[in-house]
């Protein structure tokens, strides 16, 4: 029996111009979740839970983390796991994406965080380089898992974290390191030209790596 993560699956499918979901449940820091995906071609990978947003998942399991009263954002939340858990975990969280993908967040959030927090969640949808400064820039913590995957992306998403952050932020950043996508030219290259990073955790066999990023002061390269 697997005590950090249990997974069960229903499904429902029909023809190939219909979409294809699938219902998952997880245990994570003591909460139940049932998230659903959604495979058709409309989401693409947005769709998906993917390994990297279930490493970040079970690093706040492992690590006690606690976010009461914590203003948070995530970006590409996708099916929203992550960010759901950080709001059943005390947070205050706006979860993000590209327009047609927040009716899946807020499907999923409708069915994981009780009426007596809801008021803790917002859904909101965020292009990387384009409405950023219509949000704030005191922002706790950042989250993203797996939004480190398309190189004509990377310069729009630092961006943005420089927008939402300043010197007391904490940006958790949760990614496959393969350099056909290019993440290792993103963490070694990119990040460091604006953002302290650290690696907190690892897993190696799956090629994942969890970055503690914080924003440079001013002046500092």
């Amino acid at each position: 029996m697997q005590t950090q993560l249990e997974k069960k699956h229903s499904s429902s499918c029909g023809s190939e111009e219909d979409s294809y979901k699938l219902e998952s449940d997880y245990q994570f820091c003591g909460h139940a979740l049932r998230i659903t995906e959604d495979f058709s071609n409309d989401f693409a990978i947005a769709g998906v839970i993917w390994p990297p947003g279930l490493v970040l998942c079970r690093f706040f399991e492992k690590e006690k983390i606690s976010f009461s009263g914590k203003k948070m954002i995530e970006l590409g939340s996708g099916t929203g796991i992550v960010g759901i858990l950080a709001i059943l975990l005390g947070g205050d969280v706006t979860l993000t994406d590209k327009p047609e993908v927040l009716n899946q967040i807020i499907f999923n959030v409708a069915r994981n965080i009780p009426s007596s927090i809801v008021q803790q969640a917002k859904v909101s949808a965020l292009s990387w380089g384009e409405n950023h400064e219509h949000f704030p820039t005191d922002y706790d913590f950042i989250l993203g898992s797996d939004i480190v995957y398309n190189p004509c992306d990377f310069h729009s998403l630092i961006k943005t974290l420089q927008h939402l952050s300043n010197q007391n932020t904490i940006i958790y950043l949760c990614s496959k390191m393969l350099q056909a996508i290019g993440a290792i030219d993103f963490y070694e290259k990119l990040i460091p030209q604006y953002f302290n990073s650290e690696i907190i955790h690892m897993v190696p066999g799956d090629k994942i790596n969890l970055y503690k990023v914080t924003k440079k002061g001013p002046g500092v390269y």
